[in-house]
C-alpha cells in the first residue's frame, strides 16, 4: 500500500487512486458476495483481458484491498477474497449501486 505521503490530501481523490477504475470496481464487487478464483473472475467481468485483470488483481492486492490465497496444490488453486479494508468498501458500492438505479428510473 501507498504511504500516506504518496497519497493525495484529498480524502475524496485517495479513494479514487485506491479503486478508480471501473474494473476494480467490479472486482471489488463481485468479491465482496464471496471469494473468486482467477477464472471465475474472467468469466465475470464481460471484456476483461488476462493481462489486465492480474494487473488489477496485483494492484488491489499491493493496496491491501484484496487477498490471495494460492493453496499450493498441483493443479495449482489460488483464491481472491476481500479484506477488512476492502470491507469498508461496501457502502461505497451500495451507494453507487443505489445513484445507478436511481438514473435509470429518470
Amino acid at each position: 500500500m501507498k504511504t500516506k505521503n504518496e497519497l493525495p490530501d484529498c480524502p475524496v481523490a485517495t479513494t479514487v487512486n485506491l479503486i478508480g477504475s471501473k474494473r476494480k470496481l467490479l472486482i471489488i464487487r463481485n468479491l465482496l458476495k464471496r471469494p473468486r478464483r482467477f477464472n471465475e473472475l474472467m468469466k465475470s467481468l464481460d471484456g476483461i483481458s488476462q493481462k489486465v485483470l492480474t494487473a488489477n488483481l496485483r494492484e488491489l492486492e499491493n493496496d491491501g484491498i484484496i487477498y490471495r490465497k494460492d493453496y499450493k496444490t498441483n493443479p495449482p488453486k489460488v483464491e481472491y477474497g476481500i479484506t477488512e479494508l476492502g470491507k469498508k468498501l461496501k457502502s461505497v458500492l451500495d451507494q453507487m449501486a443505489e445513484f445507478g438505479e436511481y438514473i435509470k428510473s429518470i
